[in-house]
């Protein structure tokens, strides 16, 4: 996990319960409903009280750009713990400009056929890396020049200080990785490319709202995102998101919801059939039944969603969590100092999971528990073709996906939207009327693709809701 939202342990004693607390808190990173990456998103917590994980060496200038870079999947976040201020060895230089290279070849790009590298020497120092760096854009049929150290400094990604340049010296593992970070955003920037997401903007005399839909488990390939995408973010005010998943309070209250207060199990909430489910489950992951019944059956669906969403991209429900489009801007909000408005906030949301009749909370477990033992019912595909849509912003094909996975008429997908769009979009109304300044509104892409959610309300109400890429 990363430096700011990572919260495994080195010190977790005893396999069950070690396997126990990674699968609990993989569902409290993101609460996910039906339409799993679209709806709903929760905090990151600990399940139970844990040894102090081990500091990053990381400098605090650098924390923006890494929160930058861990998205981008070109280097292991567990770096920060292996003298990441010391020299950078070999293997790891490789290990990054091999995957920068890849990332940099998923644009697409023409090659250019008179490509001639610089000289390297592979020696380490910030100079050849700089230079290595040069020679992966180089190859491709961008006006990038021929003087690989001019064209690293005119996009801000090669950055002196009062020393100069040292480009002689022997980069250490933090430098090589923020020249790569750098590196891919600008050349992104630079080439017109990076995901688009789903995104609109309402305006009246005194205030801007840009919407953004999100995609609350995501993966590398979102990133970076679309360079006008982000620069909106950087210039608004405040960020408004459904609930601020970094509020510790929130956090404990959803703590205490997902387990039973009153002597219960869930055996006795549930049928025999849904309970051998679960054992089977809980057999494949070699999970403790003794702790999983202790858990209320809307929280064991999420956890169980949540595995089945990240088996089906062969990533771990953490990662996934840490690629959330969510989370990255509430990361980056509380990096600037930037305010964060909550439409609803976390005690809200936990409060809806709790309302659910218990057939409604037994159905949604049977839901997630199938989509792990049968894979007929899995939904990976769809989730795939929803990704692939929000990156290149096409709202009609990510809405028909989104369609593909909701029951309109169960109790469960009644609670997420409908009602909730309504409420969420007299509050930004209110903002529009009410506040002065530019606010950057990151909901679940499901709140503003389909037909009388937030959109159609803000419409309804007078308000021109306008496609942010126009």
């Amino acid at each position: 996990m990363g430096f700011l939202s990572g919260i495994d342990s080195k010190y977790e004693q005893g396999r069950e319960e070690n396997m126990m607390n990674r699968l609990m808190k993989r569902a409290s990173a993101v609460l996910l409903g039906v339409s799993l990456m679209l709806t709903m998103v929760m905090p990151v917590i600990h399940a139970k009280e844990q040894s102090p994980p081990l500091a990053p060496s990381i400098s605090d200038w650098a924390k923006e750009t890494l929160n930058e870079g861990e998205k981008y999947g070109i280097y292991p976040t567990q770096w920060y713990y292996e003298g990441f201020l010391q020299e950078i060895p070999v293997e790891k230089v490789n290990e990054l400009l091999v995957l920068t290279e890849k990332k940099i070849a998923s644009l697409g790009l023409t090659e250019n056929k008179q490509y001639k590298p610089v000289s390297v020497k592979n020696d380490n120092t910030r100079g050849d890396i700089v230079k290595r760096l040069y020679n992966i854009i180089a190859r491709y049929n961008l006006p990038v020049g021929k003087d690989a150290i001019k064209f690293m400094q005119e996009h801000n990604i090669l950055q002196g200080s009062s020393n100069g340049l040292q480009l002689e010296k022997k980069a250490t593992t933090q430098q090589a990785v923020i020249l790569a970070v750098r590196f891919i955003k600008n050349i992104y920037a630079f080439a017109g490319q990076g995901s688009k997401g789903v995104a609109w903007v309402v305006e009246d005399e005194d205030t801007v709202v840009y919407l953004l839909g999100s995609i609350h488990l995501g993966t590398p390939d979102l990133y970076p995102l679309n360079k006008n995408l982000v620069t909106a973010f950087n210039e608004a005010d405040a960020l408004v998101v459904e609930a601020n998943n970094l509020d510790t309070e929130g956090s404990k209250y959803f703590t205490e919801k997902t387990i039973y207060a009153d002597n219960s199990k869930l055996k006795d909430t549930v049928t025999p059939e849904t309970f051998a489910k679960l054992e089977h489950v809980a057999k494949l992951y070699s999970l403790p039944m003794e702790h999983l019944t202790l858990l209320k059956p809307w929280y064991l669906a999420n956890i169980f969603s949540v595995q089945a969403m990240s088996d089906s991209f062969d990533m771990t429900p953490e990662d996934m969590g840490i690629h959330g489009i969510d989370l990255y801007f509430i990361l980056n909000a509380r990096l600037q100092q930037k305010p964060v408005i909550e439409l609803e906030g976390i005690k809200a949301q936990t409060d809806m999971f709790e309302g659910l009749s218990p057939e409604a909370q037994e159905q949604y477990l049977v839901s997630a528990l199938d989509s792990i033992i049968d894979p007929s019912k899995n939904q990976s595909k769809i989730h795939q073709e929803m990704l692939t849509s929000w990156k290149n912003g096409h709202v009609e094909t990510l809405a028909k996906s989104f369609q593909a996975t909701v029951e309109e008429q169960s109790e469960f997908n009644k609670m997420l939207l409908g009602l909730r769009d309504e409420q969420m979009a007299k509050k930004i109304i209110n903002l529009l009327k009410k506040k002065e300044g530019t606010y950057f509104v990151v909901v679940g892409s499901g709140h503003l693709v389909t037909e009388k959610t937030i959109r159609y309300h803000l419409e309804k109400n007078g308000y021109d809701v306008k496609p942010f890429y126009q």
